[in-house]
């Protein structure tokens, strides 16, 4: 069977597809560039916040224009795992349905699908529709190939799944449960096969990546799996992604300082400032330990550039609680900075606590904090003038420049290098880029 596949959210959804692809592929199918050449089409959603279910939502009737032609449409992920009964009732426009953990299965529900086409004489119009969802949280399989592009310069490496923090605001423990860490000899045999392949940057995910190792080991094990990986030969960057502060350990730190392939970028979602917030929110953190934190790794990493979340319009965040928030981020500067508005989700505690702030409230708190982190933005940027760094090339431009990162930007999430090159480089090359502008969130420069 011909199947395309869309992925919508994070990282991690990103890395699941390419998971489900490799199950697909093992079992004899083949997977096409656009739902016009499918027989099957494979929507990964996401369901985290009310924009992101919109999204989805839209993409789905989207797609289901296709149908008209005889495609089936199959969604999964988070939406799909939250709301599969509502889907079900309310979209006759899907035909399977499949939670976060049922990847497993579609050989099976495929092999299903095609026996009932053939009983159809090859029709797949009107095939019965299907709902796969277990909520019972899935295992790893290490015999299952991810699906890559051609040229997987730069990949994702998921070491653990689920999650064991509480925050009253977050449903996704419910969605994909308890953390599981990945065995460390499987993450290394995954990791050494990418770095065959020609991987050069290893970005790490889970849940929560600080708290790898606890389950299994009754220890966290990242600086001990970070020191492993630097040792795998092609492997030029090693990237820290979801990093829970409160976890951020000396012994962590030391180990990020000392070696090389690890970039000096880490991505702390920090949420909030206020004690009493971060305390509503159940976050373990408090505004001096953050500090503290913060202190350290600039201390041992003075080029370290942080990336942070955070959420402002949670319930009770009144003016004072706001302004001390916008105090902090006007005196920590973090290099790389995204927020939120606050999004009621049903089923989680702070959906039920009181008062709720308004829309237009929480919106201008957005506004107020992301105009100040343009200044803040421009001003790290501007600090790279003159300076050379290492690029990786993630796009050429029709004009012949070039499009990349530094160490400092995670793929698909952070700032890009604008720049322009004597020879003809390649997607995926490192080179050496001399840094002559700055604006917002972009570089310009001159590859040596």
């Amino acid at each position: 069977m011909k199947i395309y596949v869309e992925t919508l959210g994070c990282p991690k959804n990103f890395n699941d597809s390419q998971v489900a692809m490799g199950i697909m592929e093992k079992a004899g199918h083949s997977m096409v560039s656009s739902p016009e050449d499918a027989e099957l089409m494979i929507l990964n959603t996401c369901g985290f916040i009310n924009d992101a279910k919109k999204e989805s939502i839209e993409r789905i009737l989207e797609l289901a224009e296709y149908r008209e032609d005889g495609k089936i449409l199959a969604v999964s992920g988070c939406l799909s795992e939250r709301y599969s009964d509502e889907l079900f009732k309310e979209m006759p426009e899907i035909d399977v349905i499949l939670g976060v953990n049922e990847y497993m299965n579609l050989p099976e529900i495929l092999d299903g699908i095609e026996k009932e086409k053939k009983a159809k004489s090859g029709e797949l119009r009107g095939i019965s529709r299907i709902k796969n969802v277990t909520h019972i949280p899935c295992g790893f399989d290490v015999d299952v190939k991810r699906k890559f592009d051609e040229n997987p310069y730069t990949a994702t490496l998921k070491i653990a799944e689920g999650c064991n923090n509480r925050c009253s605001y977050c449903i996704i423990p419910y969605l994909r449960g308890a953390y599981r860490s990945k065995p460390m000899e499987d993450i290394m045999a995954e990791a050494e096969a990418l770095a065959r392949r020609g991987c050069k940057e290893l970005c790490l995910i889970a849940q929560d990546v600080t708290y790898y190792g606890v389950d299994i080991y009754k220890e966290s094990k990242l600086p001990e799996l970070l020191e492993k990986l630097c040792k795998i030969d092609g492997i030029r960057w090693i990237r820290l992604l979801y990093c829970y502060e409160d976890r951020i350990d000396d012994r962590l730190i030391e180990v990020m300082a000392k070696e090389p392939k690890i970039c000096h970028y880490i991505d702390i979602p920090l949420q909030h400032a206020s004690d009493k917030i971060l305390k509503a929110m159940r976050r373990k953190s408090t505004k001096a330990s953050i500090k503290k934190t913060i202190g350290k790794l600039r201390a041992a990493m003075p080029d370290i550039h942080i990336r942070t979340t955070l959420i402002v319009g949670f319930p009770g965040e009144k003016k004072a609680e706001f302004d001390e928030l916008y105090d902090f981020v006007c005196d920590m500067k973090f290099e790389r900075l995204g927020v939120f508005a606050y999004s009621k989700e049903e089923g989680t505690d702070a959906a039920e606590m009181h008062p709720q702030v308004r829309s237009d409230v929480k919106e201008r708190r957005v506004n107020a904090i992301m105009q100040r982190q343009v200044e803040i933005s421009l001003e790290s940027n501007r600090a790279q003038i003159g300076k050379v760094l290492d690029v990786i090339v993630d796009e050429i431009d029709e004009d012949g420049s070039y499009i990349g990162r530094t160490e400092y930007d995670a793929p698909e999430i952070d700032n890009s290098v604008i720049f322009t090159s004597e020879k003809k480089l390649n997607i995926g090359d490192m080179v050496k880029v001399e840094i002559t502008d700055a604006f917002d969130y972009d570089l310009v420069g001159v590859c040596k």
